[in-house]
């Protein structure tokens, strides 16, 4: 009999009921917003199946606190931070507010907070970064968070294949593209990407278009210029860019970083081997956080127009929390931000 209650999910309840998960989870939670007609039959095939809510769904109340739970990998990272503040302004302006669960980057201490966070009475769930952005989806943590998925919209910035939640992703595809369109265009043919992990889907992603866009305009393809640094932080660009000067056989007349943190340790790295940023060697970047207006030189860097990406996010749990049916897949458009860290090249480079 156990055997059989793990297999009887909310989705097969609700599909046999004829109504939405929310409406199954309304009625476990004793929630007064379901029609008598439609509570009678969640009620007798939950009879039937004798299905009860898993742990987590028991620290759920029958009413909504009005607060969204945030996980994110690490808050100090300032692509997270900009996203999160537009995350609280866009729940404040819905009368919510966020309760923001953060892991420092521990992959150990992921799943532990992400329980912690959903015990806490939350009404919606986003996750933001770290497990959801692997290339290669774990499936047992992809089959813990349909559990939550079962009680509670999940809304994530990545992708978790064969889960139940709802995505709000970057075009990290039409970025890369338009970044080397721009670079080429400007006369650059020797270009680097340094920064990331390839078991990063966003990072994975922007090699293989790079790789595209070379093709695309016959430049040869140099494996020196792509230097994975494992990270995304100042020090791994510092390492990164380190690495390019001490093994590569050219110098490429542009750089570009994986993010803004990446791009400051290429700066650091290229300003004591007195490189001038842009006149011997231009460095783009992503993200378009702080950083990229208030380094010196100012970093052209792909914004992801944030205020957009946060009202996106808070909608989208909302829109499921209220059974309004949104968008299973949702792509937030980027845009180039020029500004005086890449220079036009007069003739072949």
């Amino acid at each position: 009999m156990e055997k059989d209650r793990e297999k009887v999910s909310i989705y097969r309840i609700a599909e046999e009921a004829g109504v939405s998960p929310a409406t199954v989870s309304r009625v476990l939670t004793k929630n007064a917003n379901v029609s008598e007609e439609k509570k009678k039959k969640v009620e007798k095939l939950i009879s039937k199946y004798n299905f009860s809510p898993n742990a987590m769904a028991r620290g759920l109340t029958s009413s909504r606190s009005g607060i969204i739970g945030v996980l994110i990998p690490d808050i100090r990272n300032p692509f997270y931070a900009g996203l999160a503040v537009e995350c609280e302004r866009a729940a404040g302006e819905r009368n919510y507010s966020l309760m923001l669960s953060n892991y420092m980057n521990d992959m150990r201490l992921e799943e532990q907070r992400l329980y912690k966070l959903v015990s806490q009475q939350i009404d919606a769930l986003i996750i933001m970064g770290g497990r959801v952005d692997e290339r290669i989806t774990d499936s047992v943590y992809a089959e813990r968070i349909n559990r939550v998925c079962d009680f509670m919209p999940v809304v994530t910035t990545g992708k978790l294949e064969g889960s139940d939640c709802y995505q709000v992703n970057l075009d990290d595809s039409a970025g890369m593209d338009r970044m080397m369109e721009y670079l080429i265009s400007n006369g650059h043919r020797k270009i680097c990407i340094i920064g990331g992990r390839k078991d990063v889907d966003s990072t994975h992603t922007k090699s293989i278009r790079y790789r595209s866009i070379l093709k695309k305009y016959g430049i040869t393809f140099c494996p020196d210029y792509i230097v994975e640094t494992g990270g995304y932080s100042m020090e791994s660009g510092y390492r990164g860019m380190n690495y390019l000067l001490e093994n590569a056989k050219w110098l490429p007349s542009a750089v570009i970083a994986i993010n803004d943190l990446t791009a400051l340790g290429i700066i650091k790295s290229l300003r004591e081997h007195s490189l001038r940023i842009p006149e011997d060697i231009s460095v783009v970047s992503f993200d378009n956080t702080l950083l990229a207006e208030t380094s010196v030189p100012r970093l052209t860097s792909m914004d992801y127009n944030y205020q957009q990406y946060g009202d996106t996010l808070i909608n989208t749990a909302l829109a499921v929390l209220e059974d309004r049916n949104p968008k299973k897949i949702q792509i937030i458009p980027t845009e180039l931000v020029i500004r005086d860290s890449c220079r036009k090249l007069n003739g072949d480079t």
